[in-house]
């Protein structure tokens, strides 16, 4: 085989895990994949009910995976995305577990009257009713009982299954029938709801997560053909029409309308959209009919990279979800060694202990050996906050950043297109050394036009708004940006730089000293021609409507607010003082902001978390260094969605409160969660100690809790800020 076979089939691929339900026995089935030899890295991802396997391919490898899974739990079954799902089987299985315990139960109720009252003139009653009661056991808990044997094979005995068939058969050990059943009754009946509610968290998860369109109207010379997304090709021509989500990013080339942008950013305003402007995939059409052309294919497209980013967020899980895994491995063991200690220690050593009541004691703890509550509810607790933050329009990249914004003491926000608009406009242009505003102008123009930074954009949108388009036939020579700084280039063979006081002090370039401490409101961007001053442009921008009551509200929530912004110490002071921001730090370089954010990073506690909020332009290096780095405007961005731990899909900064809100909401949840769980498992097994419990309490400790569980985690897809 060469290696070009070889890299094919050690290809990852993403498998669908059907009737999984449950986050332990997703644990193990993850645990005995990774340790296959031929598997490099199994990752199962519980909420979204798939497995990322990295390895060889084939139909042998998938049939023993599947094996592993059937051992583990049965029911459950692992496919590829493209197979067919087994929902007749899926229907018959279900249907045959109702019935069984249907049956069952039927049997078990007959066995209690039996027990209870005496149809027979010879005493056979207790015969009858144990046989009622054994039949009625072995279907009830028949699923119980195969996944314990299957695992007990393999050594797994601090199973679940296999703990409950413990506990179960010490109760007919010690002639309590009733109990004996009813636990494994009521314990499969208490897994269908829990896994009923499982699967409809995730189906709530999914439901919010629909944004992607099934189809697109391809435009061809004589007709529409109704195509997969997929297939469609970069420069194509497709149609929506109203009422329709739009299947691609692209550009609209005929028609006008009012997209419905709410699922990507949590905006309820209609935009407007005509001729010539960029649209993306996952907008709803509320009116007219759009031809675009299509400029992302559909795996690049802004919505396949937000499900992406979302699905793969649960991997990154937080700190209390490491806990929890960890916690679970050593709580099953530790109840059921104490469990052990209950059933020997008191008949051993305290005269007048009966062996059959302090054994039927130990049975309780094993009942509530398993973790469940928290193994489950946990998990889809965090991926519920991501996915509500989501339509909120804020995409958070794993569980860990999510519970990280609670933690968050200071907010570092860069100024330009952060807190304002980053829409600039020159406000004034001053001429220095006998030079003309039209010649410093026209020449600066010519210069800016090879660059896409905001200010040199202004100059240019200036200059073509009064003389009309630049003279394209115009050679540049020479040009050069210089970071931080500014740029320069020779233009009709004068050499020209542009650039803040930095890039003329270290030139020898002298300003006037009236413009060197300019009062006015605005960016100054001075220009020289032929090393020789030539006057300044003033160029200005406007603080979002929204920054000054957002940072009004972050203050009172207790966080420390902080700017940085290479502009100038004067622009830096008014706009600090016009939003609230008692420290700013100005005239900056992109290194020097990074070590400003490094420097208030090693001046906090440890426990808490700093923030960097930027537009995601030239803000890559601070996003990675900061705890959380937030790119705000990250929509259609790929370098923001890139660069940051969260990105806020429109410009607003208000945005960032609901990320807040929704983080604050999730770990209320979480806690409340684990609060309730371990108090309801302890106070149990402290009456079960104390002789003050049964078995029907402990499998409300158990399963019980862990639907209630389940429930208050969905609570967070109906949070609204």
């Amino acid at each position: 085989m060469n290696d070009l076979e070889t890299k094919e089939k050690r290809k990852e691929e993403e498998l669908e895990i059907e009737g999984l339900n449950c986050t332990n026995c997703a644990n193990k089935i993850e645990k005995e994949i990774n340790e296959l030899s031929y598997i490099d890295k199994a990752e199962l991802n519980f909420a979204r009910s798939t497995i990322k396997i990295k390895g060889e391919k084939g139909q042998e490898k998938l049939n023993e995976i599947q094996e592993i899974a059937d051992r583990i739990e049965p029911g459950v079954k692992i496919k590829n995305k493209k197979q067919k799902s087994g929902k007749n089987n899926k229907k018959v299985s279900r249907f045959s577990l109702k019935n069984k315990l249907m049956l069952g139960s039927i049997l078990f109720f007959i066995a209690i009257i039996t027990d209870k009252v005496n149809f027979f003139t010879v005493n056979i009653a207790p015969i009858i009713s144990l046989g009622f009661y054994i039949i009625s056991y072995l279907l009830v808990g028949e699923r119980v009982l195969k996944t314990a044997y299957n695992n007990l094979k393999k050594g797994s005995v601090f199973d679940e299954n296999f703990l409950m068939v413990i506990a179960t058969f010490g109760a007919f050990a010690i002639g309590e029938y009733p109990e004996a059943v009813a636990v494994i009754l009521f314990y499969m009946i208490g897994e269908i709801f829990q896994d009923k509610a499982v699967q409809l968290s995730r189906n709530s998860i999914k439901e919010l997560m629909d944004i992607q369109a099934n189809f697109a109207w391809l435009k061809t010379k004589n007709s529409l053909k109704k195509m997969n997304p997929e297939k469609i090709n970069i420069g194509d021509i497709i149609v929506v029409k109203a009422g329709e989500k739009v299947p691609l990013d692209g550009i609209v080339r005929k028609g006008q309308s009012r997209l419905d942008t709410s699922a990507l950013t949590g905006e309820s305003e209609p935009r407007k959209i005509e001729k010539g402007d960029k649209i993306l995939s996952g907008m709803i059409n509320k009116e007219g009919l759009l031809e675009i052309e299509v400029t992302d294919s559909y795996s690049d497209s802004t919505v396949s990279r937000i499900l992406k980013l979302v699905e793969e967020a649960s991997s990154k899980k937080a700190k209390t979800e490491k806990f929890i895994t960890k916690f679970a491995k050593y709580y099953t063991p530790a109840v059921v060694y104490t469990a052990m200690a209950v059933a020997i220690i008191p008949p051993v050593f305290f005269t007048g202990a009966n062996f059959s009541d302090w054994f039927y004691r130990a049975l309780i703890f094993l009942v509530i050996s398993c973790p469940c509550a928290l193994v489950v509810s946990i998990p889809l607790g965090f991926f519920g906050g991501i996915g509500r933050a989501s339509r909120e329009g804020v995409l958070v990249k794993g569980g860990n950043y999510l519970e990280a914004l609670n933690n968050v003491k200071e907010i570092v926000f860069d100024k330009t297109g952060t807190l304002t608009e980053g829409n600039f406009k020159v406000n004034k242009i001053k001429t220095r050394n006998g030079y003309t505003k039209d010649e410093i102008h026209k020449l600066a123009a010519l210069v800016e036009n090879n660059s896409t930074h905001p200010l040199a954009l202004s100059i240019v949108n200036h200059y073509e708004d009064k003389y009309g388009n630049l003279d394209n036939n115009v050679k540049l020579k020479n040009y050069r940006e210089i970071s931080g700084r500014g740029v320069s280039a020779d233009v009709n063979n004068k050499k020209i730089k542009m650039g803040n006081k930095k890039l003329f002090v270290e030139n020898n370039i002298k300003i006037t000293k009236e413009d060197e401490n300019i009062n006015d409101y605005g960016t100054i961007v001075y220009i020289a021609i032929d090393d020789k001053y030539a006057g300044y442009f003033l160029i200005s921008d406007k603080e979002k409507s929204d920054s000054k009551n957002s940072i009004k509200y972050l203050k009172e929530k207790g966080k420390n607010i902080i700017m940085l912004t290479g502009d100038r110490e004067n622009s830096a002071r008014k706009v600090a003082n016009k939003l609230g921001i008692d420290k700013y730090f100005a005239e900056l370089l992109p290194d020097q902001k990074v070590e400003k954010v490094e420097e208030l990073i090693s001046s906090k506690d440890n426990n808490e978390r700093l923030i960097f909020v930027g537009d995601g332009i030239n803000d890559a290096p601070v996003l990675a260094r900061a705890d959380i780095g937030i790119a705000m405007g990250g929509l259609g961005s790929d370098a923001a969605i890139e660069a940051a731990d969260i990105v806020i899909m429109d410009d607003k900064p208000s945005t960032l409160l609901n990320a807040f809100s929704i983080a604050s909401k999730t770990r209320k949840i979480v806690w409340q969660n684990i609060i309730m769980a371990l108090g309801i498992k302890f106070i149990v097994l402290g009456l079960g100690v104390a002789g003050m419990a049964t078995m029907w309490e402990a499998v409300f400790a158990d399963v019980g809790v862990a639907l209630i569980a389940v429930l208050n985690s969905m609570r967070i897809l109906k949070f609204k800020n």
